[in-house]
């Protein structure tokens, strides 16, 4: 046995219990230093925790908050109230003026260039297949009525002052045979004529009638362009009354070369004489178109003269209780004659082609000069009248 054995059996038993109490306080010091230790450290670390999280919300909202003060700023930077004297604005202006005069300028020359082109294409490709240029011109000049005469192009405004006829392109029907009918709601309502004189020789009247011929102008006579005598149509006896025997309605026209009205009314006596003895329902017609020959005598009028002889020759016409009507192309319309002192007449209009180009009023088309009739062995004349005389 050791001594310190001894030593402890020795004591008293109030010595050993105080010395346990003792030895009991001591460890309970010990745990609490320890329990309290780790409750320090808990505590600790939770702070820091807490600090960690309160720094990052602090931090968002340190960025969010810098944000929206440089979205602040840019907006007071774009919103920012800005002045200019008025020398600047001036200045400002006229180089906007100017930039778009530039901009307007090249546009325009550009257009231009490109319409150009389009019409020289235009123009080449129609004189390429074989359109006149007279043809060629008209469609850009829609305006203007464009002919050609003594080697001249005229471009002459349409008058909105003269009747217009109402006629519509798309109503026209050339057929396969080249006549020409007028179609309305699906029905034709043009009806087919033929002129002729002594240059159609010897006509079957009886053929001419049934080739669908409703109606025929017949020279009558003429006033020799040289001359002045009147004389009458090798033909038209036969003519008057071939035609009639074989129903077709007839009219009858003069070829006049009257230089005064007394000469226009003897001429339409002459005519009245020589139809006395039938039944002429269609119009007497005054034809009062230009002759090529330069030295005939009614080449040598003025517009308002030839106006007046036409009018002296209708007028007895009317007078003695037939229809009149005056022949004429689209030169004598607009040249040679003061239509609109012709308003008041009816009128058979002269024009070889497809379209209905001329716009005034016109009863009766004559559409070509070299139709082909069974019952006629040359070219002939063909019409359409777009009514019918009763």
């Amino acid at each position: 046995m050791s001594e310190e054995n001894k030593n402890i059996k020795a004591e008293s038993p109030y010595e050993e219990e105080s010395r346990l109490r003792r030895k009991r306080q001591r460890r309970k010091t010990t745990i609490g230093y320890v329990i309290s230790s780790l409750g320090v450290f808990v505590g600790l670390f939770v702070v820091m925790i807490l600090a960690i999280a309160a720094y990052s919300w602090v931090d968002s909202r340190t960025e969010e908050a810098d944000s929206l003060l440089l979205q602040a700023m840019g907006e007071a930077q774009t919103t920012q109230e800005v002045t200019y004297t008025q020398a600047q604005l001036d200045q400002m202006i006229a180089e906007a003026v100017a930039q778009a005069q530039a901009q307007d300028a090249r546009a325009l020359e550009d257009a231009l260039n490109q319409q150009q082109e389009e019409i020289l294409g235009g123009i080449r490709g129609q004189l390429t297949q074989g359109e006149t240029v007279v043809e060629t011109l008209r469609p850009l000049y829609p305006d203007d009525i464009v002919l050609v005469s003594g080697g001249k192009y005229h471009f002459l405004p349409i008058r909105n002052d003269l009747k217009q006829h109402d006629y519509v392109q798309e109503n026209l029907q050339i057929l396969e045979n080249g006549r020409y009918e007028y179609v309305e709601d699906g029905q034709v309502v043009s009806h087919m004529g033929i002129d002729v004189s002594k240059y159609q020789g010897d006509i079957d009247w009886e053929k001419v009638a049934a080739e669908g011929v409703e109606f025929a102008f017949l020279r009558v006579g003429l006033r020799g362009y040289g001359s002045g005598k009147i004389v009458e149509d090798d033909s038209f006896e036969t003519n008057i009354q071939g035609a009639l025997r074989n129903g077709i309605k007839v009219g009858v026209y003069f070829f006049s070369q009257a230089t005064t009205e007394e000469e226009a009314i003897e001429e339409a006596n002459f005519v009245l004489d020589k139809i006395a003895p039938y039944q002429v329902e269609c119009p007497v017609v005054f034809d009062v178109e230009k002759v090529s020959d330069s030295s005939a005598r009614m080449n040598q009028l003025t517009p308002q003269e030839r106006t007046n002889v036409t009018i002296a020759f209708l007028d007895t016409i009317e007078a003695a209780g037939y229809r009149s009507m005056f022949y004429h192309n689209m030169e004598t319309a607009l040249l040679l004659l003061e239509l609109d002192r012709l308003e008041d007449y009816d009128r058979w209009f002269a024009y070889y082609g497809e379209e209905l180009y001329y716009p005034y009023q016109y009863s009766v088309w004559q559409y070509t000069d070299q139709g082909r009739i069974d019952g006629i062995d040359a070219d002939v004349d063909l019409n359409i009248a777009f009514g019918m005389w009763q």
